[in-house]
């Protein structure tokens, strides 16, 4: 079922992030959410800061960016205390921008099912490695076996779950800009590293896959405008051909927003001759103005997927927050 999330305080925020996303996926993650959340000193500091930077995912890529990966929560905890000023520093400084190129296998179903040449418009965009989809290559397995494939490289692989319309080959994209509001550049070392200190530890092939997109990425950068998602959408996406079918897109984007934003773009898409594609969690498609149905089967068991809706409301398929597998529902 999908429900309106409500806002809880920092401690609740990591004891829930702790259980309910990094549970089954990351244990020092799991481990470093709880620390904190049993932490009165931790979480006094993260107070401090304003709310927009008080994320487990920030506050754990800051210290791994700062001293590496830490064995556990007592090295963790000594680096934010200990370097408190360069750990907040930071956290000012940078944002959660997780540049997954994985998600684009579970995007690919949607996107090829368009009306071709494509443009491509991605809000919350990072280093604009998601709008390179028709240059990667892809695998689709299901129950361990391939099921279908599209060569290039990386390869993005992608488990299927049940029935889905499955491409034989990318879409044509013929025009491709991101609006971000501190974009990353794959060619810098620095936003490498910030992005490789975003991927969950244990995973090394996630690593690998942001490292290989990256080369993609230096090769033709795609165009990436510094802005609010909501002021610049119209200006961005007044550069697109007419001839060509735009696609407006996100990952995990407008849970950083508050409601009335989440509705401000909603109404500002809605105004475009475009289609919508949302990678959110269900809670936050919920709050929009038109949310998708809640009477949805229910997700596959395992940290909290994101539902893949068009324009907001029709749900498409349950995916893996980072492109690992995808359940279609329709559409």
């Amino acid at each position: 079922m999908i429900g309106n999330e409500p806002e809880y305080g920092v401690a609740e925020n990591y004891r829930r992030f702790g259980a309910h996303q990094a549970r089954g996926r990351s244990p020092l993650y799991e481990e470093l959410a709880a620390g904190v959340a049993d932490d009165p000193e931790l979480v006094a500091f993260l107070d401090e800061l304003p709310a927009d930077r008080r994320q487990p995912t920030l506050l754990f890529a800051t210290v791994r960016f700062l001293a590496g990966l830490p064995s556990g929560y007592a090295a963790f905890r000594d680096v934010v205390l200990g370097r408190r000023d360069e750990v907040a520093t930071t956290m000012l400084a940078r944002r959660t921008q997780t540049n997954e190129p994985a998600r684009c296998a579970t995007l690919l179903p949607a996107l090829a099912a368009l009306d071709g040449p494509l443009a491509l418009l991605e809000v919350g965009a990072s280093a604009g490695l998601c709008l390179l989809p028709d240059r990667y290559g892809y695998s689709y397995r299901r129950a361990g076996e391939e099921v279908a494939r599209i060569e290039g490289s990386p390869l993005l692989p992608c488990d299927v779950l049940g029935p889905a319309p499955l491409p034989a080959t990318t879409p044509s994209v013929v025009w491709r800009a991101g609006i971000d509001l501190d974009p990353l550049d794959a060619a810098d070392p620095d936003d490498l590293r910030w992005l490789a200190c975003l991927v969950w530890p244990g995973q090394p092939s996630r690593v690998e896959r942001l490292e290989a997109a990256a080369e993609v990425a230096r090769v033709d950068p795609p165009r990436v405008v510094r802005g609010d998602l909501v002021d610049e959408l119209h200006a961005v996406a007044a550069g697109a051909p007419r001839d060509a079918t735009l696609v407006v897109f996100h990952s995990a984007v407008l849970t950083y927003l508050p409601t009335e934003r989440r509705w401000a773009f909603a109404e500002a898409v809605g105004d475009l001759d475009a289609v919508w594609l949302a990678n959110e969690s269900a809670s936050v498609l919920a709050d929009l103005p038109s949310p998708p149905p809640t009477d949805l089967p229910d997700p596959p068991p395992g940290p909290a997927p994101f539902l893949l809706a068009r324009d907001g409301r029709e749900p498409l398929a349950w995916v893996d927050g980072h492109g690992a597998w995808l359940q279609w529902l329709g559409g």
